[in-house]
């Protein structure tokens, strides 16, 4: 066959599909899923809905599905006491898609997307689809955001959109409110001069894919929406909700913000089959969340037993803790994964980052991680008179 040299977009050469491992073994605990699968309950509700759906599979979705926008304003009301108009709901095929339709929006060529680094490494992959420019600027040591250096950072770049994640991916670090009003505040007036001069905000997004699992007393984002129509506070229901192959994915945002983002997203994006499983899964809100204060201990008990073997491990609002350092952190997460245990090479060097599981999960993980130090610690002391 003759050699093809297709018309790569510049930009692309040489890119590679984001993804992390997908390993069939006993205990995957790298992409920050629920443990938990749907009870019965909810399996056989989402299977009457589809059902149900499927007898109009002949007609297009609802575009602008105004019955599960109410359902996620009403979900949103109880888990974080914010009650929203429908209008400033949004929804896509995952957060992902969200994302994206918020770059699409208000990104583009000759616009930039500021984040903190260390963070969740889509975001960049975001603003090369839109053509938009990546820009970051470092955390601190102990991952907070340096709100005087963003401020600045702001009033130089003029960013479109700023993203912020609370709890942030790989760290599990909570962004106090005071620091995103002061993110907020610093945006105004700041985003790239509109066509006929005048100066617009810089979008704020505040990605809380992991916010159902931050400790008590952490508030959420969702509690500055009123007050500033530049914010939107992106959720999902793959984490809690134990639906990552839903695939559903939303935010909350002013009635202006979702109106662009209507106009950007593809005609009947959200299909019928996803809204009918999306409403189901919300109607069991009570039972799913359930789920949560169990991943909760058992993500502080994580924390807790990483420190008493002598590692760093920092404090989490996510479903998820980063660990370490180790001198080979590539060695450590082979052995685990040798023992049947998957986590994630990810976040400083040095560091891995481990997802809750069940309480069988995490045993397992305990007994691989101190046979991997043992092993580690036993190569060590062999090499040192040489």
């Amino acid at each position: 066959m003759p050699v093809s040299s297709l018309p790569i977009r510049p930009g692309l050469e040489g890119e590679t599909p984001y993804g992390a491992p997908e390993l069939d073994v006993p205990a995957r605990l790298n992409v920050n899923e629920n443990p938990y699968a749907p009870s019965p309950a909810v399996i056989a509700d989402i299977a009457d809905a589809v059902a149900r759906a499927a007898s109009s599979l002949n007609r297009y979705p609802d575009r602008d599905f105004p019955a599960l926008r109410e359902a996620l304003a009403d979900y949103l009301a109880v888990e974080s006491g914010v009650r929203l108009d429908p209008r400033q709901i949004w929804a896509a095929n995952g957060s992902n898609e969200v994302m994206l339709h918020l770059l699409q929006a208000f990104g583009g060529p000759g616009r930039s997307c500021l984040s903190f680094t260390p963070t969740y490494s889509m975001y960049p992959e975001y603003a090369r689809d839109t053509l938009t420019e990546y820009v970051t600027i470092p955390r601190r040591d102990d991952f907070s955001i340096d709100v005087e250096a963003a401020a600045a950072a702001i009033a130089e770049r003029r960013p479109a959109v700023l993203i912020a994640t609370s709890p942030n991916n790989p760290t599990g670090t909570a962004l106090p409110l005071a620091d995103a009003r002061a993110l907020l505040e610093a945006a105004r007036g700041n985003g790239p001069t509109a066509a006929d001069g005048s100066p617009t905000d810089c979008v704020v997004v505040i990605d809380e894919a992991y916010a159902e699992f931050r400790r008590p007393g952490v508030p959420s984002a969702l509690e500055l929406l009123e007050a500033n129509p530049h914010l939107a506070v992106s959720r999902t229901m793959s984490k809690a909700f134990g639906a990552a192959g839903l695939r559903l994915g939303y935010l909350a945002a002013s009635r202006e913000l979702v109106d662009m983002l209507r106009v950007v997203r593809l005609p009947y994006h959200l299909s019928a089959i996803t809204q009918a499983a999306a409403l189901a899964a919300l109607a069991h809100r009570d039972e799913l969340m359930g789920q949560v204060a169990s991943l909760r201990a058992e993500r502080d008990a994580l924390v807790a037993w990483l420190r008493e073997q002598g590692l760093t491990a920092h404090e989490s609002d996510a479903n998820f803790v980063l660990f370490g350092p180790f001198a080979d952190r590539r060695a450590i997460w082979q052995d685990l994964l040798d023992d049947g245990v998957l986590i994630r090479v990810v976040g400083p060097e040095g560091f891995l980052r481990a997802s809750v599981g069940t309480p069988e999960e995490m045993a397992a993980f305990r007994a691989a991680l101190t046979k991997a130090r043992a092993a580690s610690a036993a190569g060590r002391d062999t090499q040192e008179p040489a």
